[in-house]
């Protein structure tokens, strides 16, 4: 998350205990707490406990008067859950939360991970496309996988079937994370059961869902971001025009992260998604020293040119009541999302006093949040 666009009264204080832990997870699946809402009161209050005993406060002071956060029996029901799944609970701040998904605006605050953790430590190259893959296609998902694999790099996808599922066979002896969109204990497709748990035994099964939960469609887009926010960038290798996995390129170019694509014939349909992505910028590739010469390069240049950071000015003025500050913030949006940047600049005022308004609208429900810092009105 970019810390630096919001003015934290309270530092952040790492989950170090079962106690934070607990916390994390109850603040999580509290109603209307989504993971950027999430970010913001842990951000306002400084540590997972505190904004847990806040939360209903917000929730008042936002005119939600019957508001409870998410009950203790039940998060410790998912603990327990998560556990006898053999998974490890991952919280965001901890020791062992991978360090590139960790500085995304929308990061998971809580992981569930099955089989080596270690594997989050490693650089990490996406590998998506079509699960209708065409034998060319997955040919070069397997060739792509193999010669990154003996490169030292782990290949990241979504465990479904086709491109997904060549990727991750292939780079089972040298390291593979599949990022779930369902519980950790739910394996879908089910055809990948073999697969999943191959993974589990050599490589890194990944969800933010809790253990049970059956993937929806609405799953899949979340579990996208999450594939490329591990990445250092992101290969698709097959895709339609109105593809998933180009939902997973632009998470990827929202998160600063490379967007890469295998070319194709024109007359394959399969082939429209990448064919579009190389129109707009991607780096075209053919074989594994494509995707790491794109990254080596990539590396350099942010090495060149990455600006000094520095403090973000106050605009000076006194902060509005909470209250007026909503009702502003509302008039200015709409149905379509609007940047939250934009909006702080037009009302001019701090954005600590932005955040604070912003989190009160969302457990009120009165905004909707979307990926890339947009925020809208519901429809």
């Amino acid at each position: 998350m970019e810390t630096d666009l919001f003015s934290y009264p309270t530092p952040f204080t790492p989950p170090t205990t079962e106690e934070d832990e607990l916390s994390a997870l109850r603040l999580i699946r509290s109603r209307r707490v989504g993971p950027t809402t999430f970010h913001r009161l842990i951000g306002e209050h400084g540590s997972a406990t505190a904004a847990l005993a806040a939360l209903p406060e917000v929730a008042r002071a936002a005119g939600v008067t019957d508001y409870t956060p998410f009950p203790e029996k039940q998060a410790r029901a998912e603990i327990k859950a998560g556990k006898a799944a053999g998974a490890l609970l991952l919280i965001h701040g901890g020791p062992d939360y991978p360090p590139a998904l960790a500085q995304i605006d929308d990061a998971p605050p809580v992981l569930w991970a099955l089989g080596q953790p270690e594997l989050l430590t490693r650089p990490m190259i996406a590998l998506v496309g079509a699960r209708n893959a065409s034998s060319l296609g997955l040919r070069m998902a397997k060739r792509l996988s193999e010669g990154l694999g003996e490169a030292g790099i782990c290949v990241v996808s979504g465990l479904a079937r086709g491109i997904d599922a060549a990727a991750h066979e292939a780079a089972l002896l040298t390291g593979t994370i599949a990022v779930q969109a369902g519980g950790i204990d739910v394996i879908y497709p089910q055809e990948n059961t073999t697969l999943a748990r191959q993974i589990a035994e050599t490589g890194l099964r990944l969800t933010e869902a809790p253990p049970g939960t059956q993937p929806q469609a609405r799953h899949f887009p979340a579990r996208n971001r999450i594939i490329s926010g591990l990445s250092a960038g992101v290969v698709v290798v097959e895709a339609a025009l109105k593809s998933g996995s180009l939902i997973t390129a632009r998470d990827a170019l929202d998160q600063g992260r490379e967007v890469m694509a295998v070319p194709g014939h024109p007359m394959d349909g399969r082939a429209g998604g990448c064919n579009a992505l190389l129109r707009d910028g991607a780096t075209l590739v053919r074989g594994p020293e494509d995707v790491l010469a794109a990254l080596n390069a990539r590396r350099a240049t942010v090495a060149r040119t990455a600006p000094e950071p520095s403090p973000r000015r106050s605009s000076g003025k006194p902060a509005p009541e909470p209250a007026d500050l909503g009702t502003k913030i509302l008039e200015r949006l709409g149905p379509s999302p609007t940047a939250e940047d934009q909006v702080i600049r037009d009302l001019d005022v701090p954005a600590a006093a932005f955040s604070q308004a912003l989190t009160a609208l969302e457990i009120e429900g009165r905004i909707e949040r979307h990926r890339g810092g947009l925020i809208s009105r519901p429809v």
